[in-house]
């Protein structure tokens, strides 16, 4: 089996007057550029001293986790026959500050609406697209899939 590599690059800046004096004096927005694509303005979590009203890095990870499965997902439907007309994520993940802080959990409820073919393949299909997605391969929490079929009409 061949294996290639992938490169993917980021820029993140930030910049405050009023510097690092302390930590409750500076500014936590920052900008996420990545070359080709609109910059993301970025924050903490307002847990830490955060904007609420911008992205902030732990929303990113649980948003690449649920977007890798799904896009690993639809592709393996489209090979096994099943048609899928819809599909949603309500994705959580839990951080703990214990230790110095880290996710412990991260849990994909993808709600997929079919429009043909056998909903138990599409269910065992979530399992494969898990086993597949990069980015819950690079994780060391748990990726818990709880998915929900549903046929349509």
């Amino acid at each position: 089996m061949s294996s290639r590599t992938h490169l993917y690059q980021t820029r993140v800046t930030w910049s405050d007057a009023a510097g690092t004096s302390s930590y409750a004096a500076y500014g936590r927005d920052h900008i996420l550029h990545i070359e080709g694509n609109p910059d993301l303005a970025m924050s903490a979590d307002p847990a830490f001293r955060g904007d609420p009203a911008r992205h902030n890095p732990e929303e990113l990870l649980v948003a690449s986790i649920s977007s890798c499965h799904m896009l690993w997902y639809l592709a393996l439907c489209a090979g096994h026959g099943v048609t899928v007309t819809a599909y949603e994520d309500n994705a959580s993940g839990t951080l703990t500050e214990a230790e110095g802080g880290r996710f412990v959990e991260v849990r994909l409820k993808p709600k997929v609406t079919l429009g043909a073919g056998d909903a138990e393949k599409a269910r065992q299909l979530h399992e494969a697209a898990h086993q597949r997605c990069f980015i819950a391969n690079s994780v060391n929490f748990p990726v818990i899939v709880v998915p929900e079929i549903v046929a349509a009409g």
